[in-house]
């Protein structure tokens, strides 16, 4: 039986474990103790478990009661995300620099100690709210859980789309395992990059830390190396960005809104206890009153959420809320009609094969353009229709992290023969073509001698 969670202040304490020396890489960037770095690495099936011990990500989840050692089941993703969620909603710490999302990638963050945090002022905005009336949100009485009881997904059957929500207390099933082959990649040669554009102050620390490394050669692993199941997502209530969160864990994610949060016997209501739970921003913030008082109408509704599940490195949407949730993305046409989610029906979101296919086939000069991979949820409004998202209440962007991170990789210009690129796919099965995908990139990469988000091994 786990410890009961407890309240702990994030700031004095976060302060003396920099000061104490305690955790590799978590360290102080300049004498005033204004920056400090702490060690952010992408985690993959190949690290060791002991890595993941002596972190200040475990050390957190201690402290706070999240984690008893001997009687709780290690979570280091669950302990990465438990701290990253209270640094986004403290004040008292802003995020300079996130290496996660360079090309090269950089396994750190930045973050400032603010010692004043500020409250964001901004004009009162005089645009047209839609009518209560016209808010989609179900009626709370008279539509059924499901239409017919629930039902185990064999392990050795394909996930079809429109398959029914698993209520049973075992929760989904989860189809996250990757075959052994896919560490068998050549190895490619490349050099570290220098980070983005950000404060020179915050540049300073950045090439300091990074600079004795510009020249070094690595060697790095293409799939070992790219966070298959990371997405990162932004929260935007009337175009203004309220929130945004990466989502670490391999099996997917629950949004919601509230205090309630999934057990092991209410499975059928919150979805599996072993997703990460991702709360919408709040309206505290908004200083229009109309846009406040009906962003709250809905936020009150999705107590129960929605989920974003990943199975075979795919995306499934499963709308549990009461507020209705219409979405578009890749294979969608935009502008066209509005595309609700049914109630409890998992549906397809996101395919990386799909993807993938498609960035190869613009690489080798037979598309016009990379493949799209942003996916959009708009909450309790007809989605897409004539109006912009800048004009919705809530709109929930999602970013497979893999798909931006390859394309930002073969964004720029090449050209070379496509005689001497040959795609072998051996089947149709989903984890066959995924490897021989990344192998087909992986060619591209050491033809164009493209550097990419790669963990360094010593040579």
């Amino acid at each position: 039986m786990s410890v009961q969670p407890r309240r702990v202040r994030l700031k004095p304490w976060l302060l003396a474990q920099v000061n104490s020396g305690r955790y590799p890489g978590l360290q102080w960037l300049g004498p005033d103790h204004r920056l400090f770095q702490i060690p952010w690495k992408h985690a993959t099936r190949h690290t060791p478990v002991s890595d993941e011990e002596n972190t200040i990500f475990k050390a957190w989840a201690v402290e706070t009661g999240k984690y008893l050692e001997g009687v709780d089941e290690p979570d280091p993703a669950k302990w990465k995300a438990n701290l990253r969620c209270a640094l986004n909603k403290s004040r008292e710490f802003q995020l300079k620099y996130d290496g996660t999302k360079e090309t090269p990638l950089q396994p750190y963050k930045i973050y400032e100690v603010c010692e004043h945090p500020g409250v964001t002022d901004g004009a009162e905005e005089e645009e047209e709210m839609p009518n209560l009336m016209d808010l989609s949100i179900n009626p709370p009485i008279g539509e059924p859980p499901f239409s017919e009881p629930p039902r185990l997904i064999p392990l050795d059957l394909p996930i079809a789309s429109d398959l029914q929500l698993q209520v049973e207390q075992r929760g989904f099933v989860q189809h996250t395992g990757l075959p052994n082959g896919l560490n068998d990649l050549n190895s490619l040669p490349a050099t570290q990059a220098e980070p983005g554009l950000m404060e020179a102050s915050t540049m300073e620390a950045v090439q300091n830390q990074t600079g004795s490394q510009n020249q070094q050669t690595f060697k790095y692993d293409l799939l070992s190396s790219v966070p298959l199941t990371d997405l990162d997502l932004k929260f935007q209530y009337r175009g203004t960005t309220m929130g945004s969160e990466t989502v670490s864990n391999p099996q997917g994610c629950r949004l919601y809104y509230g205090h309630l949060e999934p057990t092991p016997d209410q499975v059928d209501l919150f979805g599996p206890v072993s997703l990460q739970q991702v709360r919408f921003p709040g309206t505290s913030e908004i200083q229009n009153q109309k846009q406040r008082f009906y962003t709250d109408a809905l936020l009150d509704v999705m107590d129960r959420g929605l989920i974003l599940e990943i199975l075979d490195q795919d995306i499934y949407a499963i709308r549990l809320c009461q507020c209705k949730v219409f979405w578009s993305g890749p294979g969608l046409p935009e502008p066209g009609p509005p595309n609700p989610i049914e109630r409890e029906k998992r549906i397809k979101v996101f395919s990386l094969n799909d993807f993938l296919q498609g960035l190869i086939l613009y690489q080798k000069g037979e598309a016009p353009n990379p493949p799209p991979f942003e996916v959009y949820f708009c909450f309790g409004e007809d989605w897409p229709d004539k109006k912009p998202k800048e004009r919705k209440l809530i709109i929930v962007q999602v970013v497979p992290v893999v798909a931006r991170i390859l394309t930002e990789m073969f964004s720029g210009e090449m050209s070379w023969s496509t005689d001497s690129i040959r795609l072998q796919i051996s089947n149709p099965d989903v984890k066959d073509q995924t490897v021989e995908q990344f192998k087909e990139l992986q060619r591209l990469l050491q033809s164009q001698n493209i550097q990419g988000p790669w963990t360094a091994i010593a040579p």
